[in-house]
């Protein structure tokens, strides 16, 4: 019979990886919570939150986040071109989780091992922008099989970190 582990009492080695989150406009108290709680999960080393009039710290942001928005270092600009081309001066590889004419499914793409990744995520009803699509190296999007074509942010942020670490990861060995 197994026996459920809790928090403090699991099997997870800690490890951190070279990826940023970079946030187009995501403005939901829910989804900025729970992005912070994905963030955590996969080992994120930073979160951007880009756009004007964004309130990253609410009550309902912070049940969701269950205080990983006191672990996780975030910051808020009103600029999200600047940000991304910022990064992109700085030497990360500018992913934008977005389906287009030209996106790679994200669990087809290869990180190599000292790649420094931002992961652009969109605005909850539009995406990413197009100004930073046109910046992005690649746009990557999530193979869906139903009817639907787009997934809530979180969620999306969650399968793409997923995937992305788990290629570092798995070329780690």
């Amino acid at each position: 019979m197994s026996e459920q582990l809790h928090h403090h009492h699991n099997r997870f080695v800690k490890n951190q990886f070279p990826i940023t989150l970079i946030c187009d406009r995501v403005n939901s108290p829910a989804n900025i919570g729970s992005i912070f709680r994905i963030a955590d999960s996969f080992g994120i080393e930073q979160i951007y939150f880009c756009g004007e009039d964004i309130t990253v710290v609410s009550k309902r942001m912070q049940r969701t986040a269950r205080a990983t928005h006191e672990i996780i270092p975030y910051h808020q600009t009103e600029d999200v071109v600047r940000t991304v081309q910022q990064f992109k001066s700085d030497g990360y590889t500018i992913l934008a989780l977005e389906i287009t004419d030209t996106s790679i499914a994200v669990a087809d793409y290869k990180p190599s091992l000292q790649e420094k990744i931002a992961l652009v995520i969109g605005e909850e009803n539009f995406g990413v922008s197009n100004e930073v699509l046109t910046i992005a190296k690649h746009s990557v999007h999530i193979n869906m099989y139903g009817n639907n074509s787009s997934m809530n942010v979180a969620t999306a942020t969650g399968v793409a970190l997923y995937e992305i670490t788990k290629q570092i990861f798995n070329s780690k060995k």
